[in-house]
């Protein structure tokens, strides 16, 4: 019984939880009359979660992969199936690329990229068990294109573009949908609590890290986009069984991909003569 076919609750399991994006999915989908399984490496921020009868609260790291498998197999007993995983749970890395060091590099892939692989790995079963289901991945707009000082962040986001891209080709003769969802910037705590600066600064890069550290800064509890509209989106979206590959949250994220577009556009035409001289017998 699939995300789209099924006539009951469907059953969600989301990951971060304790705040932003994750809480408020949650909450979207028991309002919706859904049930979720809701996951956070901290479990006592979600009190509020757990006081309904429709969820259930689950300590989960999405960096252990044995303790994955384990929550997954929890979830899906919980109500017997499982339809929606939200891969939500990330933490932002702040720093030139010149300023990571590897520890800095290896936390941000693991829970932006394999920790999500990881999420995917394990429900990808329980999906085609319960007949199919739904798969969405948070990015973020520096996947759209990138800015400086989230040359890793970037980075670990755009890798999981990529496996979505490929998985969504894998899943395309079976009933599991894969959406990306490519938010803005939006009043939740990623800046105040989920974004780590670099160990080292250089101040070499005052001027293009040092000033976009600060644009976030000054932009940090005024950004336009509502993360509870913004989950409402996603539940709907769900709901009404549509699975786009890509979808763009906040007018920002809209711009932002047309933008990208049209200079990618332009850059191919420029050099169009030169690329196409590439291919044999040309």
């Amino acid at each position: 019984m699939n995300a789209e076919s099924t006539s009951g609750p469907r059953v969600w399991l989301i990951t971060g939880c304790s705040s932003g994006f994750g809480a408020e999915i949650a909450r979207a989908a028991l309002a919706a009359g859904d049930r979720v399984v809701a996951t956070a490496r901290d479990v006592s921020q979600l009190a509020e979660l757990s006081a309904s009868e429709e969820c259930r609260v689950i300590k989960l790291d999405v960096t252990q992969p044995a303790a994955v498998a384990s929550v997954l197999k929890e979830a899906h007993a919980a109500w017997g199936r499982l339809d929606v995983v939200v891969n939500n749970a990330g933490a932002g890395l702040l720093g030139a690329l010149e300023e990571v060091n590897d520890r800095e590099i290896e936390a941000c892939m693991a829970v932006n990229f394999y920790g999500p692989l990881n999420v995917m790995r394990a429900a990808l079963p329980l999906l085609r068990e319960g007949g199919g289901g739904h798969i969405i991945n948070i990015s973020a707009a520096a996947a759209i294109a990138n800015y400086a000082g989230f040359a890793i962040y970037g980075a670990a986001k755009a890798a999981l573009e990529a496996a979505s891209e490929s998985l969504r080709a894998e899943m395309a003769h079976s009933a599991v949908k894969v959406t990306l969802v490519q938010p803005g910037p939006f009043r939740t705590e990623f800046v105040g609590r989920s974004l780590r600066r670099t160990a080292v600064v250089l101040p070499e890069y005052e001027g293009t890290v040092g000033k976009f550290a600060a644009l976030l800064g000054r932009m940090n509890g005024r950004q336009p986009g509502d993360p509870a509209r913004a989950a409402a989106v996603i539940v709907e979206m769900v709901r009404q069984g549509r699975s786009p590959m890509r979808l763009a949250l906040g007018k920002y994220a809209v711009k932002k991909v047309r933008d990208t577009a049209t200079s990618r556009l332009r850059e191919v035409d420029e050099f169009e003569s030169e690329s196409t001289r590439a291919d044999f017998g040309t």
